[in-house]
Order: C-alpha cells, then structure tokens, then sequence
C-alpha cells in the first residue's frame, strides 16, 4: 500500500494543512515516509459534518447490517496481511509477535460486536402493555430500549496501535451502537493507522454504509484533538492515554455548552496485595510471575503492577530478593516513543526522590535508543501513606514495593488507594478468609478484582470490566473492552402509545427478532 499522508474526511482525502510531521522509528531515530498533514480545524468540521450528516442514515441500519459492516472491517485489515505488520513493527519498535496477537484481538472484537449484533438482545428492550382498566388512573403502553447517542470521537493510544485504536474497541463498540466516528489518529504510528483507515473505508463501501460514516484526522497538536472534543455535532468521547490528556478533554467536553460524556481511561498503577500465608507457601512463584507481568511489553500496560504491598517479615525479605534478582536479570526494551521513555525515566527518578523510597534493583542496561530498564523500588508504609505521589503511575517496567507493619496498616492502604483499573491479591483460602475486609474495600476501589494472577492481559468477552473509579476513569460506570462498551454511545429511549407499525422492530408484539426482552416484568423471548 502506497501510504498518502492524507486525512480522511469520510471518503475524500485532504492535506489542506501546512504543519507537517513523520513517523520515527524510536529504535533507530530514523525518520519515516510520508510527510503526515496535520488537519486544519476546517477540514475537523467538515469530518464532524459528514458524521453527523451519515449518522442520519447509519442510525436506521438494521442488526444485521451494521454487523456486515464489522465483519468486513475485520476481513479488510486481514487482508493488508504483511505489509501492515511491518509498518507497525517499524513506527513502534514492537514485536512481529505482538503485532500478530494485536491483530487478533483487533479482528476478534470486531466479530464479537457483531455477534452481539446478531443476536439483538443488547439492546434492554423493555415493555409494560397498557392497562387501561387500571384503577384510578390506566396505564399507557410503553417500551422502551437502547439508541445510539450520535457522532463519537475516538482518540488512538500510543500502546496499542491496533487493539486501542483506529478500530479498536472504542470504534468497535461506536459502531456496533449506531454512531458513526470520527477518530484522531494517535501521532506514534500514522502509516499503521492510515492502513487501518483504509480498511475501514473500504468495507464501508462494500457493505453500503453512508459517506461520513467513518473519517480520520492526524496531527501532533492538542488543538486537532479539541476541535474534535469542542465541536456541537460530537456526542460522546473515547480516549485512552495519560491522566493530563484525559482529564483535559474531560474538563474541555465540561464546559461547552451541550456537556457530552468523556470516557477516558487514563491509567492505573494496578496494586497486587500478597497476604502472608502466600508469601511463605509460594513467595517465590509470585515472585517470578510478578516480574514478568512487571516487565511484559516493557511496562507499557495500562494493567501493569505498578504496586505491591506486602507485611513486612522474614518472608518478605526474600521475596523482594527473588523479586529483584529476576528483574535485574531482565534486558532493557524499546519504548514506544522517546516521549514515553523520556517520562519513565522522569517518573522513575521523581519516585526515587520521596521520603523513605530505595531504589533496589535495575534491569540490564542496552545500547539501543529509548531503552526503559525494569527497575524495583521499596518503602515502608508509614512513607507511603504520608505521600500520594507514591501512588501515581510510572508509565514503564517498575514496581514500588510497600512493606507494612501490620495488617492494620494494609488496610489503610487499601482504604486511602484512589479509583485503579484492578487490584490484585495473592492468597491461600485461608488468607482469603482472614481477610474479607480487603476484598470489600478493593471492590470499592477497580473495576476488575484478580485472585491469584497477574493483572497484564485483558480478555475481551462479554463479562470483562475494564474500568475502575477515578482517576484511573472519568466515568466508572462502564468498561472500554468488552460488549458491555457498547452502552457507552447508547441513550435509552421510551415510546409511549405507539402503534405497531411505526415501533422498533425489538419493541414490536411479535418480536420479530426473537430477542430476550422484558416484557410486564418477565424475561422472555
């Protein structure tokens, strides 16, 4: 594929700004072809235009159709087969692994969104018949079910260039609902998501949808992301990426005139929690696991343990030494951008510098550019406490390890933990039942609460809860992996004394879609 540099609003393509940026290699320094067009704020509302012009007729797409047109997304980014491997490989100095196993999550997501589709269900369709006997007022019919809310923007994560992405779950779950999208590319990999978008328009006109259902803008300012984030015909937000970013587009999203919903995932230290049978009994196992969760993808998760907490004994000592020995051993990794690295090394030694915090251990230093070197930190919980900085997230492959005096003081670290993706705990069935106060406090705390693993690795399926109270999200309410990600971009909508003929198929008597609904009160079919 000839890579253009262009932006795409909805089927035509634009280069009408004149700030002009390029991928880079961060392996290498080496700077990447094509020049990308930074979009203007005019060519950002002709894009939102054609959105909220296709929305019009996407939003009256049935099921079926609207799963056509993932399904063939899906089939059109299989088919850029190698050739958009090695650009991926190339703009984020990841794996051939990595890319093949985002790809399948990306695909696999696509197709989920459209079994859910398929079968109807998701939309909640509830139903209360008239009674109009009822004394001493009658009942009027109605029915209610999901709506799409409007036009989404979506913005790109640097992590994952694929899976949160041009069509990740955020585009995914937009489209599944209804809305049509408008991404921000995110800069780190515009030839990946170039290729992506490519794919997305060709199986819009495969499958038939409207012109705007889909378009793409790229740039490195923050103004091209506001434009987006501030223009009326937008409805809803997705983002993945920092705090500072998310919690900008959160407070810009705030102020407009019509408020419209920001679901920004903004990052999370993710804390594990050993409790002290485990650690004698497995410490080591842990240990070694810990590592490789602290480590994978060079630390460039949003679930990446960034923080562990464990009482303070005999046992504990060796644990950190296993701990330190397995990520001393550990060979540095290219980050994603020197951006990135450049913040890790700023976060690491910012960390370093709070009062009781000891740097243990450093991972194997290498001679590539933007390398980020595991590293283990210790502290002691009266320090911790004393500090919430010490609970800010470190972007990279590191782990501060907090060590209590006591149960008591455990649980107070539980109890002053801000909103997290998830917690972790480590335990035997009899630390588990000694300790049935840390698990209600932590279900205060995340989204997703983990027995015994490693919080890396996030499934995409029906029940998957990727979210958690802020600052880890601005709304815990939802997930941003998962169908459940669906009723992001969904309003409910209610009909009251509607005749058949002019209902939603889902809300008709016959149900000709055979989907589960609530009807007076009753599950049915």
């Amino acid at each position: 594929m000839n890579l253009t540099g262009q932006n795409f609003i909805g089927k035509t393509l634009s280069t009408a700004g004149n700030i002009i940026f390029h991928a880079i290699n961060p392996a290498n320094g080496e700077i990447l072809q094509p020049a990308y067009h930074e979009a203007t704020a005019k060519e950002v509302d002709a894009a939102v235009q054609k959105a909220a012009d296709a929305f019009q007729l996407y939003c009256q797409k049935n099921s079926v159709e609207k799963a056509v047109f993932l399904e063939t997304i899906a089939e059109e980014i299989m088919a850029l087969g190698d050739e958009l491997g090695d650009r991926y490989c190339t703009e984020s100095a990841l794996p051939k692994g990595r890319f093949e196993g985002e790809r399948g999550r990306t695909v696999f997501q696509l197709r989920l969104f459209a079994q859910l589709l398929r079968d109807g269900s998701w939309v909640d369709a509830r139903i209360d018949t008239a009674l109009p006997d009822r004394q001493p007022l009658p009942r009027p019919d109605l029915r209610s079910m999901q709506r799409p809310i409007g036009p989404v923007g979506v913005f790109g994560a640097s992590n994952f260039p694929l899976a949160f992405s041009v069509a990740g779950g955020d585009t995914a779950s937009a489209l599944a609902a209804g809305c049509t999208v408008v991404v921000k590319a995110h800069p780190a990999h515009p030839g990946t998501c170039e290729m992506i978008g490519t794919a997305i328009l060709a199986a819009a006109e495969k499958s038939g949808m409207p012109d705007g259902v889909f378009s793409m803008v790229q740039g490195t300012s923050t103004a091209v992301g506001m434009v987006i984030v501030q223009h009326p015909g937008i409805k809803a937000i997705g983002f993945t990426g920092s705090f500072r970013g998310g919690k900008a587009l959160f407070d810009a999203a705030s102020q407009r005139p019509e408020p419209i919903p920001v679901y920004a995932e903004m990052g999370s230290t993710n804390p594990v929690f050993i409790l002290p049978e485990a650690l004698r009994q497995n410490g080591g196992d842990i240990a070694k696991g810990l590592a490789a969760s602290v480590t994978l993808g060079v630390g460039q998760f949003c679930t990446n343990p960034g923080l562990t907490i464990l009482e303070k004994s005999e046992e504990s000592g060796s644990f950190l030494n296993i701990l330190g020995n397995h990520l001393s051993s550990t060979s540095a990794g290219v980050m994603l951008t020197a951006g990135i690295h450049q913040a890790y090394e700023a976060g690491l030694h910012s960390l370093a510098q709070q009062p009781g915090v000891q740097s243990m251990k450093k991972g194997i230093s290498g001679q590539a550019n933007n390398q980020g070197v595991a590293a283990l930190l210790t502290v002691d919980a009266t320090d911790f406490l004393g500090s919430k900085k010490m609970e800010e997230e470190v972007f990279g492959p590191s782990t501060l390890a907090v060590q209590t005096g006591s149960r008591e003081e455990l649980l107070a670290i539980a109890r002053n933990l801000g909103g997290h993706l998830t917690a972790t705990i480590f335990g035997t069935p009899a630390d588990l039942e000694a300790n049935r106060d840390l698990i209600f406090i932590l279900e205060q705390k995340v989204g997703r609460l983990l027995l015994n693993g490693y919080p890396t690795g996030v499934e995409v399926c029906h029940s998957m809860v990727h979210g958690g109270p802020y600052p880890a999200t601005t709304d815990s309410r939802s997930t941003s992996v998962g169908t459940g990600a669906i009723t992001r971009f969904t309003r409910p909508v209610c009909y009251q004394n509607f005749p058949q003929s002019m209902l939603p198929a889902e809300l008709k008597d016959d149900n000709p879609l055979n989907i589960w609904r609530l009807v007076d009160g009753i599950r049915s079919r």
